[in-house]
C-alpha cells in the first residue's frame, strides 16, 4: 500500500486576543500520512465561567468552513459533512482542546483554526424611520 502524506496547517504560532480572552495554537505546519489520526490543539485562557471553542477549516481561497463547537458547560454541535471523523476534546482544567481528525484524507489538508468567543457581548439596535 502506498503512503500518502497529508499536510495540515494550524495558523501558524497563531496567537488572537480579545480583551481578557486568549487563543494560541502551538502548531504551525505539520504532515500525516492518509489513514492516520491527527490531534490539533488549541490553548486557551478566558475569565469566563463557560468557554465557547470553535474550530474551522480553511481551503486556499475559500473563506473559512465551520467544524465544530465545544463548550466548558453543555454540549457544542458539529456539522453533519465533520460528524463522523471530526470530533473535540476540551479540558478547562489545562485550558486546551484539541481537535482529532480520524482516517486522515487528502482533502483534509487546509488550515485550521480555533477561536473563542468573547466572554462578554453587547449589542446596541438602532431603528431609523425614514422620512417621506
Amino acid at each position: 500500500m502506498k503512503s500518502v502524506m497529508v499536510k495540515l496547517t494550524v495558523a501558524e504560532r497563531a496567537q488572537l486576543s480579545w480583551g481578557q480572552d486568549r487563543v494560541e495554537q502551538p502548531l504551525g505546519e505539520m504532515t500525516a500520512t492518509k489513514g492516520d489520526p491527527v490531534t490539533l490543539q488549541c490553548n486557551y485562557s478566558t475569565i469566563a465561567t463557560n468557554a465557547y471553542l470553535f474550530w474551522y477549516k480553511q481551503l486556499p481561497n475559500r473563506s473559512p468552513t465551520f467544524i465544530l463547537s465545544e463548550f466548558t458547560i453543555g454540549k457544542g454541535t458539529t456539522e453533519d459533512e465533520f460528524k463522523e471523523r471530526f470530533s473535540a476534546t476540551l479540558d478547562s482544567k489545562s485550558s486546551t482542546v484539541r481537535l482529532t481528525i480520524k482516517n486522515l484524507r487528502v482533502s483534509d489538508s487546509a488550515v485550521y483554526y480555533c477561536a473563542l468567543k468573547p466572554t462578554v457581548t453587547e449589542t446596541y439596535s438602532t431603528l431609523i424611520q425614514k422620512q417621506n
